[in-house]
């Protein structure tokens, strides 16, 4: 029989160790490892590596499924635990279906209703959500951080390179800013020239997220650009290519 002492020592123990665990799944080193074998600098995913590999996908999202955020997690804990988890699921979304030509093919036409991001097939704790509800229903809610229009993947051409990394809370001010000027400056997302912008269609979508703060679309713009911009400059809406970003 175990005295009492042993016992507390036993207890403190087991305590430890679950915390350490808990805190390890949730640096999202699998969904690191996985990023960093099927996903180049670029953004451009090996779907069909992806596939070979679900096993230790589907075990990553069981990971996000059993650790929902709580009141005890840091703002920026949460929200890379967001971003990982639309960008999982999202491809996730690709692979049981893979090969296709673009995540459309998925999914109806009409928003929030049948297209790809209204199926709910996302289970987190209690929850089960669609894309939707993790990008506008959660994230953009909870977060006055225009910079996610940069970091959540969409599995397209046009759409934000899918980062070979996960995002971690220790570092997601500096991975958002990389993933801003990333995007800003690929002239496959926006061609910028001082005379005209060809911009992507992410800023005329979401302009109020990045006006919020009382701004201009120009003004977040010249934080990122390498050429600047100005109000006078001619700004164009690029066409936006849903083909899968392979």
């Amino acid at each position: 029989m175990l005295k009492p002492l042993n016992i507390l020592t036993t207890i403190l123990f087991i305590g430890i160790f679950l915390t350490s665990t808990a805190q390890e799944h949730l640096k999202h080193e699998t969904w690191t490892a996985l990023l960093t074998k099927y996903v180049d600098v670029e953004g451009h995913v090996n779907y069909a590596g992806f596939k070979t590999d679900e096993a230790a996908l589907d075990d990553y999202l069981a990971v996000l499924s059993a650790n929902h955020p709580n009141d005890t997690w840091d703002k920026g804990d949460v929200l890379a635990f967001w971003i990982n988890a639309y960008n999982a699921f999202t491809v996730k979304l690709i692979v049981k279906s893979y090969p296709i030509k673009s995540i459309k093919e998925l999914g109806g036409s009409i928003y929030k209703v049948n297209t790809p991001w209204d199926i709910k097939f996302i289970k987190i704790g209690d929850e089960v959500y669609d894309l939707n509800n993790i990008e506008h229903s959660i994230i953009r809610k909870n977060f006055d951080e225009p910079r996610i229009h940069f970091a959540v993947n969409c599995a397209s051409i046009s759409c934000p390179r899918l980062r070979s990394e996960a995002f971690v809370g220790s570092r997601i001010d500096e991975q958002l800013d990389d993933q801003a000027r990333y995007f800003i400056n690929n002239k496959v997302k926006n061609d910028i020239t001082k005379k005209c912008a060809n911009l992507s269609k992410i800023f005329k979508w979401f302009k109020g997220d990045f006006t919020a703060n009382g701004g201009s679309v120009v003004d977040f713009i010249n934080k990122y650009s390498d050429v600047k911009i100005t109000k006078k400059t001619k700004r164009n809406d690029l066409d936006y290519n849903w083909n899968l970003n392979e």
